[in-house]
C-alpha cells in the first residue's frame, strides 16, 4: 500500500489570517497570525475534551489524542470518524462501548471532573512497557534537521506554532504543526493508526520543549526516540530514563544532548561537515524555549 506523505501547507486560508498593527517607531506593519478554534471530540457518546486547534486534520487530532490518552485500546475496533466543521465536533465511533466511557461518566458525576483518571490512566500505560532498541545515527538527525527547518510552514511563516514529524531514516513521513505541541503528536499518532505505520524504527522530531506528557505520548505510542530543538523538563528526563526512550534536546547547529538512551546512538556524523545554524533558526527557536 503506498502511503501518502504529509507536510504543512503554510498557505491554507483556513490557518492564518493578516492581521494590521504597528512596529516598534510606529509604521504600519502586517503579520500572519495562527487561528485558533475549538474542537470538541467524543468517543461514541461521550464527549471528551474541546481542544484548541488550528483545525486541520481533526480526524487525525481526535483519534490521535484517545489513543495516546489511553482512552482507546488495541482491542477497540473504531468504526468511522465523523467530523461536522459547522459544530466543530469530531466523534470516533467504536464497534462496541469502551471501557474508559463508563469510568469518566461515573467520575466526572462524582467529583466534577475526570482529568486525574485520565492522566493516572496515561501513566499506568507505561508499567512493563519495552521500546525497541533500534540503533539511530546521529549522522540522520543533522539531515532532519535540516529538512525541517528550511520545509515551508505555519513554524517557518509565524513562529507561533509547534511543529512535529514522524521520521525513517533521512525521510520524513508526516508534519504536522498546532498551537499545542501535544496536539501535533496526537495528529501524527491518528495519522499512524490509520495507516497501520510501525512505530519500531522510527524518530519523532519536535519544536517543542521535552515535556513529561510529550515524552508519555511518545514512549505509548512506541517510538523509540525523540528529538527536540528545545529543551528539557526534570520530569520528562525522568520518564524517558525509566521507559528506556533516546531524548535529544537543544538540537541546533552541531550540537544536540541527550539524556536518556544514549546507548542507541551511533556517532557517525563528521561534526566538521555541518554547518552552523543560520540566525533567522535561531530567532524561530527561541521562542520555544
Amino acid at each position: 500500500m503506498t502511503i501518502d506523505h504529509i507536510l504543512p501547507d503554510p498557505k491554507d486560508p483556513r490557518l492564518s489570517r493578516g492581521v494590521e498593527g504597528v512596529d516598534e517607531t510606529g509604521q504600519p506593519k502586517s503579520i500572519s497570525v495562527i487561528e485558533e478554534r475549538p474542537l470538541t471530540i467524543y468517543l461514541n457518546s461521550q464527549e471528551i475534551v474541546t481542544a484548541m486547534t488550528i483545525g486541520d486534520h481533526p480526524e487525525y487530532l481526535a483519534l490521535g489524542f484517545l489513543l495516546n490518552q489511553g482512552m482507546l485500546k488495541e482491542t477497540d475496533q473504531v468504526t468511522r470518524i465523523d467530523f461536522d466543521e459547522e459544530l466543530e465536533v469530531a466523534v470516533v465511533r467504536t464497534a462496541g462501548v469502551t471501557d474508559v466511557e463508563d469510568k469518566l461518566e461515573k467520575k466526572t458525576r462524582t467529583s466534577g471532573c475526570a482529568v486525574g483518571t485520565v492522566f493516572g490512566d496515561m501513566m499506568a500505560g507505561l508499567e512493563g512497557l519495552s521500546l525497541p532498541d533500534t540503533p539511530v545515527h546521529t549522522s540522520t538527525f543533522y539531515d532532519l534537521s535540516y529538512q525541517i527547518n528550511h520545509t515551508p510552514s505555519l513554524y517557518m511563516e509565524t513562529g507561533a506554532i509547534h511543529g512535529t514529524a514522524l521520521c525513517q531514516g533521512r525521510q520524513i513521513l508526516a508534519y504536522m504543526e498546532d498551537v499545542g505541541r501535544h496536539n501535533a503528536v496526537d495528529k501524527i499518532a491518528g495519522w499512524m493508526h490509520q495507516n497501520n505505520i510501525s512505530a519500531a524504527d522510527k524518530v519523532l522530531y519536535t519544536t517543542g520543549r521535552l515535556t513529561s506528557e510529550m515524552v508519555i505520548k511518545t514512549s505509548l505510542m512506541g517510538i523509540p526516540t525523540l528529538i527536540s530543538r528545545s529543551g528539557f523538563t526534570a520530569w520528562g528526563v525522568d520518564i524517558a530514563r525509566q521507559v528506556g526512550l533516546t531524548l535529544i534536546g537543544r538540537m541546533r547547529g552541531k550540537k544536540f544532548t541527550c539524556l536518556s538512551g544514549q546507548h542507541r546512538l551511533v556517532f557517525d556524523q563528521d561534526l566538521s561537515q555541518v554547518p552552523d545554524e543560520d540566525k533567522k533558526m535561531r530567532r524561530k527557536g527561541a521562542e520555544h524555549d
